[in-house]
C-alpha cells in the first residue's frame, strides 16, 4: 500500500467511519493530519495506527476524556504505568457499576415477567410497577 492514504482508505484500516475519524481528529485525538494542495487529509501508518488505538480504546468502552488521557500515555515514552493502571481501574470499576445496576434491571424484571399472567385480562404487574411512584 501507498502512503498516505486518503480519509477513505484511513477510515477502512482502521475501522472507524470517517465522519468519526474527522470527530477524533477535531477533539485533538489525532496529530496534525497532513493536506494535501487541494486541502485533502493524508494519512499516515502512524494515523492509522493511532484511530485503531482509539477504536480498540472505545470497543472496551473509554470515555473520550479517558482516551485523549491514554493517548497522550501512550505516545509519552516517559509514561509510568501507575498513570494508564489509574485511568484502566477506574473504567473498570465504573464497568462494575454499570454491570451490577444492570443485573438489579434484570432481576426485577425477571419478576415481574414472572408474575405476570400473560393473559387476556388487563391486569399487569408489569405496567403496575411501571406506573408507581
Amino acid at each position: 500500500m501507498a502512503w498516505p492514504v486518503n480519509i477513505g482508505t484511513a477510515a477502512s484500516l482502521s475501522g472507524i467511519s470517517p465522519k468519526m475519524l474527522r470527530h477524533y481528529e477535531s477533539l485533538g485525538l489525532l496529530g496534525a493530519v497532513a493536506r494535501t494542495d487541494s486541502n485533502y487529509r493524508q494519512y499516515s501508518l502512524a494515523d492509522v495506527h493511532s484511530l485503531r488505538f482509539i477504536r480498540r480504546a472505545r470497543d472496551m468502552g473509554f470515555g473520550l476524556d479517558a482516551i485523549t488521557e491514554l493517548v497522550g500515555l501512550w505516545h509519552n515514552r516517559r509514561r509510568s504505568s501507575a498513570s494508564v493502571q489509574r485511568i484502566a481501574q477506574k473504567h473498570l470499576d465504573e464497568l462494575g457499576q454499570r454491570i451490577a445496576a444492570l443485573q438489579a434491571m434484570q432481576r426485577t424484571l425477571g419478576e415481574l415477567v414472572c408474575h405476570c399472567p400473560g393473559d387476556d385480562r388487563p391486569d399487569c404487574p408489569i405496567l403496575d410497577d411501571l406506573a408507581a411512584p
